[in-house]
């Protein structure tokens, strides 16, 4: 159904222009096409809304954002697995491998059965949702019906999303591998065929090829997949460098490579559609080759917390000019939230700047800007979106979140009454929760927010 109208949306606006440039502004307006939910105007500093609204073509609804609201670009999670959401907030005592045998695989291996899958990711693309994630990066299971329930899902409630089908042929329990290398290509190429089916015009969700890591598919699995990213021109996502037990097990695995890195480059999966989670532990050389490919990464900063993996120095990553996103990766990290995941990217970076201050080193924390970019606009640029997504540009997604900092309404944050624009932005990426947001946009659709109805 088409809705030849628009929604106005007048009041202040913030986003990302730049990594270092967050453009807050006052008395603003944003005009959506409702039947493509797209952007086709945006106006700073409109003092006459009523001249300007007399201009437009169409019939339009205007939404006056009160003082205490503002509208931000949807938040965008590069590295979550979704089946993991059925023990989120627990089994955090193991490090990386244990903690992958002792609770993953037995927790991921239960998406064999149909139901399972249907109760768990309605819940957790829900979740979400609710939280203000309007794009995710999603890690499903080894299971080909399964990873349609959740196509199916994400699509029923209008996320937009990569949703990848995981691949693991070696060094898996019994109760949870393929078959054989080619058995894991044959479901990955139904998965691809049966989502690309699934697309509409404005294509929400994007099959990503998705190996686990290195240490679970062989090297035929891995090249197999290098082939079908290509054949499909579709994005690569895995993890990489996340624990030092993990790399050294790794490399011993593929000695004819010279480190982790090159081990996805050896196999085809290094490219500028590739992105890599945590990358804790990177040599400098490892760095340039991911610039040098135009690799991204997803900085998983509450997960390698609270697995024990390391502090993610991201700041070495964005001065080589490798693009970097945020990620949840729940449930490796806890917290369904993009909110938290700024949060613990902060932390991480305040943890990094101490120990550069104990070398007497100089050293920069991520500020409120970096943070805002790296959950909107790098993210986007992460996942090959920043034409699309991740800031209110003419021509973009309107993917949108209207925050409402007002406690009466149910907000988690108390304005004092003196803060400045900026300190009701921090104070929301602080201090804010699902509350905070009264309406959440995909594709100009309202599929999210605590406020009972768009008024």
């Amino acid at each position: 159904m088409t809705s030849d109208t628009y929604n106005v949306f007048y009041g202040t606006i913030v986003h990302s222009i730049s990594i270092n440039q967050l453009e807050i502004v006052s008395n603003s307006l944003i005009v959506v096409d409702n039947d493509k939910g797209v952007i086709i105007s945006f106006e700073r500093e409109v003092n006459d809304v009523e001249n300007f609204l007399e201009k437009l073509d169409r019939p339009y609804k205007l939404f006056r954002l009160t003082p205490e609201q503002f509208l931000f670009p949807g938040l965008v999670d590069t590295h979550a697995h979704a089946p993991q959401y059925l023990f989120a907030g627990s089994g955090m005592d193991l490090q990386l491998l244990d903690w992958l045998n002792t609770y993953v695989f037995r927790a991921e291996s239960s998406f064999k059965s149909s139901q399972v899958a249907k109760d768990a990711y309605t819940k957790v693309v829900s979740r979400f949702l609710r939280n203000g994630t309007t794009t995710c990066s999603w890690f499903a299971t080894i299971h080909l019906e399964a990873c349609k329930i959740l196509v199916d899902t994400i699509q029923r409630l209008g996320q937009r999303a990569y949703v990848g089908k995981v691949n693991m042929d070696q060094n898996s329990p019994d109760f949870y591998i393929e078959a054989s290398a080619q058995a894991s290509l044959d479901d990955t190429r139904a998965f691809i065929e049966y989502t690309l089916e699934k697309q509409d015009q404005q294509k929400l969700i994007t099959p990503v090829v998705t190996p686990r890591f290195a240490i679970t598919c062989s090297s035929e699995l891995m090249q197999g997949l290098g082939k079908l990213a290509q054949e499909y021109k579709l994005p690569i996502q895995t993890h990489l460098c996340e624990n030092q037990n993990e790399i050294e097990f790794t490399c011993s695995l593929f000695p004819k490579s010279k480190n982790y890195t090159s081990i996805y480059a050896d196999h085809g999966l290094l490219g500028d559609k590739s992105y890599m989670a945590h990358c804790v532990y990177m040599t400098d050389e490892e760095i340039d080759m991911l610039a040098e490919y135009n690799t991204g990464i997803s900085h998983c900063a509450n997960s390698n917390f609270s697995l024990h993996s390391g502090v993610c120095d991201v700041r070495r990553f964005l001065n080589k000019g490798v693009k970097v996103g945020l990620g949840t990766d729940v449930a490796g990290g806890f917290a369904p939230s993009m909110l938290d995941a700024i949060r613990s990217s902060f932390f991480a970076s305040k943890c990094t700047l101490m120990a550069h201050r104990d070398r007497k080193e100089e050293y920069e924390h991520l500020g409120t800007a970096e943070l805002v970019y790296l959950a909107t606009l790098g993210g986007a640029r992460v996942l090959g979106l920043q034409e699309t997504i991740g800031n209110f540009a003419v021509g973009k997604a309107f993917d949108a979140l209207v925050v409402d900092l007002n406690s009466e309404n149910g907000s988690s944050v108390d304005l004092m009454g003196h803060e400045t624009p900026l300190q009701k932005v921090e104070k929301f990426l602080f201090n804010g929760n699902d509350q905070s947001l009264a309406h959440v946009f995909v594709q100009g659709r309202r599929v999210a927010g605590s406020a009972s109805s768009l008024e």
